[in-house]
């Protein structure tokens, strides 16, 4: 499946800590919109579709929240809770967001400007999608 867990370099001391992401490093891609999702209501679940060539990371910046993923064959289910550990999740992957905890924040990194003709809003259509 297309999606790994990437850990983040920390530098800290005595007066914090500090993450950087840069594009074509630690991000292994380009960046080009970064968004962050927050005030989510924790019943309320997000995401339901996936990307044609889009690909992001997403970080939980504060609180937490479940992705569930599907590449059509199997599913995977991981919980983000962490700013030092990112979610990369490639092109033609399902995901579901769920589960927010209170005051979540989720930062996305995407390699694409938005495009609406980029998702697949279908689950029934994204499984046509991957058989093409």
């Amino acid at each position: 499946m297309n999606y790994k867990i990437l850990n983040f370099t920390v530098f800290g001391d005595v007066r914090g800590s500090l993450i950087s992401l840069e594009s074509n490093k630690s991000v292994p891609f380009e960046i080009k919109r970064v968004y962050c999702i927050y005030g989510t209501n924790p019943e309320q679940d997000r995401g339901k579709h996936s990307h044609k060539e889009l690909e992001q990371i997403v970080v939980c910046l504060n609180g937490s929240c479940s992705f569930v993923l599907d590449d059509g064959k199997k599913r995977a289910i991981l919980t983000l809770d962490r700013p030092d550990v990112g979610l990369y999740i490639g092109k033609n992957i399902w995901r579901e967001m769920k589960n927010f905890s209170e005051k979540c924040v989720i930062m996305v990194l995407a390699s694409e400007y938005y495009d609406e003709k980029e998702y697949i809003r279908d689950y029934g259509e994204f499984l046509k999608c991957l058989e093409s």
